[in-house]
């Protein structure tokens, strides 16, 4: 018999703009509504309370809402492109929702209706790595 994992997932959307750097120079500004689907399961088991999920992933999003990605320090080094954005975004969600006991398991970032990136935690199969 199977091993039932329980998660949640979460929608939200970040307004933020971004210029791509190329080997010649930097792309064009533009700016994206980004969705962010995130997956989250509880440390416990316990039920999670919405309220405070949407708390936690707001501590986030609020911080590059309305923001040209490519002035904040965490891309200074690094090209502000959806799978640099996501891995940034999953670090810092991480963090916000451990402090609610619970994992974030997978996290999607969209930066259009057809264009994901996805990162999926080693939790989500049962791994602790």
């Amino acid at each position: 018999m199977s091993k039932l994992y329980k998660t949640y997932r979460i929608r939200s959307y970040v307004n933020a703009s971004h210029a791509m750097k190329w080997k010649d120079g930097v792309g064009e500004k533009h700016t994206h509504t980004w969705e962010l689907i995130c997956e989250i399961g509880s440390n416990d088991g316990e039920m999670i309370i919405f309220n405070d999920i949407d708390k936690a992933i707001n501590r986030v999003t609020t911080y590059f809402s309305g923001k040209f990605l490519n002035d904040l320090p965490e891309f200074a080094k690094k090209n502000p492109s959806l799978e640099n954005l996501t891995e940034i975004l999953f670090n810092l969600l991480e963090n916000s929702l451990h402090e609610i006991n619970v994992s974030l398991m997978r996290l999607e970032v969209g930066e259009s209706p057809t264009h994901f990136y996805a990162l999926t935690s080693s939790l989500f199969f049962g791994r602790d790595e």
